[in-house]
């Protein structure tokens, strides 16, 4: 028996029934540890809170044992109730336990020797269910931290990837990212046979401009030429910064006219915004593009490396024609017309 003797909440009709159901619990827990009732509107209007376990008759006055545990259970669903009742009838207690009761015991034989050992059964099991849903509860808590932190842990997980990524300055594939997206594309058009197209990029007027405006300068010029490369970029092209003021685009399933189209009009974006954003001043200062294209299939590389390559030796001739133009690898000897 524990310590504290329960609450218990006694609703029979009958006087002398109820008097030895008070005896024989109060023998068992200890004083006052019984309320009694005589109808189904006494036991409804009790504060259900104040009780751990309710035994009730199935017949009462005003209604059914079976009403009383609908109501009792609809204000409070996890309270214990047990039913102690002369009606032997196999149906009632099926119905009683299927609507949420915890026990049936009949008014026969020895049964109120046998009545302490049901309500202790019964707190117990109601003590369990307690403990089962506070575990429950504790066990979902746990599966929604466990969740958060997972999702904490991947998004983490994939800033990480992505600074291992990207050029901090620019927001571009850094040199070893473009690297690895290269080798896919590459080995995707090989095995598709669609051409690949690599477009390498240097500013022209740079080094003057870093000299002259300053390295803050300089580097909004560097943001601003990666902006307009990530304008004309579509879903599955690549813009990475190689390094300096270098920068380089692959465009899979393009030929030389289509990347030759992107190229033309990334120089053209960005002189034009280089123009209005130096406007300001003092310095006659003109930032522009020098371009070198190649293609898989045109140049015929036989690697990723050998078509990065082919589009670094044609930047290369375009800086030596004059820079501010593009030029489409032709070759080692490089015989190719500029693009403009």
């Amino acid at each position: 028996m524990a310590d504290t003797p329960p609450r218990i909440l006694l609703i029979e009709d009958d006087p002398d029934t109820a008097c030895l159901l008070r005896e024989t619990i109060v023998d068992h827990f200890g004083a006052d540890c019984v309320d009694h009732r005589s109808t189904v509107s006494q036991g409804l209007a009790v504060e259900l809170d104040h009780y751990d376990l309710v035994l009730s008759d199935m017949n009462l006055p005003d209604g059914t044992g079976l009403e009383l545990v609908e109501k009792l259970l609809d204000r409070r669903n996890d309270l214990p109730v047990v039913f102690v009742t002369g009606e032997g009838i196999l149906e009632n207690a099926i119905k009683a336990i299927r609507l949420g009761a915890y026990d049936y015991v009949v008014k026969a034989g020895d049964y109120l020797f046998a009545l302490p050992v049901v309500i202790e059964k019964n707190l117990e099991i109601h003590r369990m269910r307690l403990e089962n849903i506070e575990l429950q509860l504790q066990l979902e808590r746990t599966l929604e931290q466990v969740k958060v932190k997972n999702e904490q842990l991947e998004e983490a997980v994939h800033k990480l990837e992505t600074m291992a990524a990207t050029d901090p300055l620019t927001g571009l594939a850094n040199r070893r990212a473009f690297g690895q997206a290269l080798d896919r594309r590459f080995a995707d058009s090989v095995r598709q046979g669609h051409d690949l197209a690599c477009i390498m990029v240097d500013l022209d007027g740079f080094k003057r401009l870093n000299d002259t405006l300053g390295h803050q300068k300089g580097d909004q010029m560097l943001q601003l030429a990666s902006k307009v490369l990530q304008a004309n970029c579509r879903r599955s092209d690549v813009a990475g910064r190689f390094g300096g003021d270098e920068f380089v685009l692959l465009l899979p399933q393009s030929d030389e006219p289509s990347a030759r189209q992107v190229a033309q009009r990334v120089a053209e974006q960005f002189t034009a915004a280089a123009e209005a954003d130096l406007a300001a001043s003092d310095q006659a200062l003109r930032l522009t593009m020098s371009m070198g294209l190649a293609t898989r299939v045109s140049s015929r590389a036989s690697s990723a490396e050998q078509l990065v390559a082919h589009a670094d030796h044609a930047l290369y001739s375009a800086k030596a024609a004059g820079k501010t133009r593009l030029m489409v690898y032709a070759g080692p000897s490089q015989a190719a017309a500029a693009g403009r």
